[in-house]
C-alpha cells in the first residue's frame, strides 16, 4: 500500500460485505479479506493486477492510498455452521473443525485459541483425577462449556453482519443510533470489547492468569 499500515487493522462495511486490511510484518503490508456475492467475486479474480488494485484502493475509499502490488488472489466460500457434537470417546474438535463464523470481526482465530484452552483445562484436570482423558464423560465436559459460547458468538457476527450490510433507511438509522449510543456507554462499551478479546466470559484458568 502506498500508506504505511501503522499496525492499525482498518474495515470498511461495503454493500454486499466488509472489507478488510489486517496489518502484516511490513509496514505497507497488509492481509486482504474481502466479502462479497460469488458474482462479484469470480469478476475480481479474474482482473488484471492493475484494473484490481484500482478497484481495491477505490473500495477502500483511498485510506491506505494506491495499491501498489498484490499478490496472488483466492476465492473461498464464507457459511456460518457449528458442529452437532464436539466430540466422540477419544475424539474432540476445535477450531474451524468444531465451528465455521464470518471473518467480519476477526473472532474465528480467538474462538479456536479459547477452545484449546478449555479442552487442555478439562484433560488436564482429568489426569490429575486419575480418570481417562480420552473417555466420552471427560470430553463432553469440554463441549458442553465451549459450544454454547461459541453459538452466541457466531449468532453476534450473524446479528452485526446482517446491521452493516443492511441499507433500508430504518434499520439504517437504528443502527447508526444505536452505536452511537453503545459507544457512549463506556462500561458496556468495555465488556463486550474484552469478552472479544478473549478477556471476559467463562475462562479457563490459563487466561484468568495470565489476564
Amino acid at each position: 500500500t502506498e500508506i504505511p499500515h501503522q499496525e492499525v487493522a482498518r474495515q470498511r462495511f461495503l454493500r454486499h460485505g466488509p472489507l478488510a486490511f489486517l496489518p502484516m510484518a511490513e509496514a505497507n503490508q497488509c492481509g486482504i479479506v474481502w466479502s462479497t456475492t460469488p458474482e462479484h467475486a469470480a469478476e475480481l479474480k479474474a482482473m488484471g493486477e492493475a484494473a484490481f488494485n484500482k478497484n481495491l484502493a477505490e473500495a477502500f475509499e483511498y485510506q491506505a492510498g494506491d495499491i501498489i502490488k498484490t499478490g496472488p488472489r483466492a476465492i473461498f466460500p464464507l457459511a456460518r455452521a457449528q458442529a452437532d457434537e464436539y466430540c466422540r470417546p477419544r475424539l474432540a474438535l476445535v477450531g474451524d473443525a468444531a465451528h465455521r463464523i464470518h471473518p467480519l470481526a476477526g473472532q474465528g482465530a480467538n474462538l479456536g485459541l479459547m477452545d484449546v484452552a478449555c479442552l487442555a483445562e478439562v484433560v488436564l484436570q482429568a489426569k490429575e483425577k486419575g480418570r481417562d482423558i480420552g473417555a466420552f464423560s471427560v470430553l463432553r465436559k469440554y463441549e458442553r462449556w465451549r459450544k454454547g459460547e461459541n453459538g452466541t458468538m457466531m449468532m453476534t457476527m450473524e446479528g452485526f453482519k446482517y446491521l452493516f450490510e443492511n441499507k433500508t433507511a430504518v434499520v439504517s438509522w437504528l443502527r447508526n443510533a444505536g452505536m452511537d449510543v453503545f459507544d457512549s456507554i463506556k462500561p458496556v462499551k468495555y465488556e463486550v470489547m474484552k469478552r472479544a478479546m478473549g478477556l471476559a466470559g467463562d475462562l479457563p484458568d490459563i487466561a484468568r492468569r495470565h489476564f
